[in-house]
């Protein structure tokens, strides 16, 4: 799906991942799930690219429904994935993620996010053997110009992608738009977060970057700016603490 001219999604509000183009070549953000191979290569078709034009992944952090078909990348067509040094165990399958469920959880959406996982190879993660690892501030000279933001929390090394050339900012599970486990729409803490408070914390950063598109692993785009969507998250969360 394009989400406007060198912005491109695949997947969908339950999981997804980004592409972004340019004369260089196409940075991938996030990696999805195994089975979201497939819609990368229709993705690449209807962008008029190939595989041989991607030249880097980076992760938003290392858990299973993000690493996807990254380590297929790499080892099939030589493609480097970057990952924060603080989760490049995690990307290689050492420490693993939080598992709570929290509150309010209700059985359809938790139905619908596992069989979604299933059906596009959630159960068959393969695991980073090779990693790249970022740091906050880092500037790499890829596609899009990303900008790397660290927004512990989620993880120990969850970051953003800031792209200033595309108003975009990737979020990864720093925030979601469509809680996995609720059903709820509209920007809001994500689930299964490690430090939830530290969570919150990192969401000054996201804040500074001004972009206006807020791009999450999980959920539908949001367009009304990275202020908005901090400030609603942050509503949300003192809602749910009463």
């Amino acid at each position: 799906m394009e989400l406007r001219t060198g912005l491109r999604r695949i997947g969908n509000e339950i999981v997804a991942a980004y592409l972004l183009l340019d004369d260089r070549g196409i940075t991938v953000v996030d990696a999805g799930l195994p089975g979201h191979y497939a819609d990368l290569l229709a993705e690449l078709e209807a962008a008029g690219r190939s595989v041989d034009d991607i030249r880097a992944v980076i992760l938003t952090h290392g858990d299973s429904d993000h690493l996807g078909f990254a380590e297929r990348l790499r080892r099939e067509h030589g493609v480097p994935v970057h990952v924060h040094e603080a989760d490049a165990a995690r990307a290689r399958g050492g420490d693993k993620p939080a598992t709570s469920f929290g509150r309010g959880i209700r059985p359809w959406p938790i139905v619908r996010f596992f069989a979604y996982a299933l059906v596009k190879g959630g159960a068959k993660t393969e695991y980073l053997v090779e990693v790249r690892t970022v740091r906050d501030g880092d500037r790499l000279d890829l596609p899009g110009s990303p900008v790397i933001i660290g927004m512990p929390g989620h993880s120990p090394g969850s970051i953003a992608v800031h792209s200033p050339d595309l108003d975009a900012v990737f979020v990864g599970d720093a925030l979601t738009t469509r809680h996995v486990l609720t059903g709820r729409r509209g920007p809001q803490p994500a689930p299964f977060t490690d430090e939830p408070e530290a969570a919150l914390d990192s969401l000054d950063a996201l804040a500074a970057t001004d972009a206006t598109w807020v791009l999450p692993g999980h959920g539908t785009p949001w367009n009304g700016g990275a202020a908005e969507a901090v400030r609603l998250v942050r509503e949300a969360a003192a809602a749910s603490a009463r």
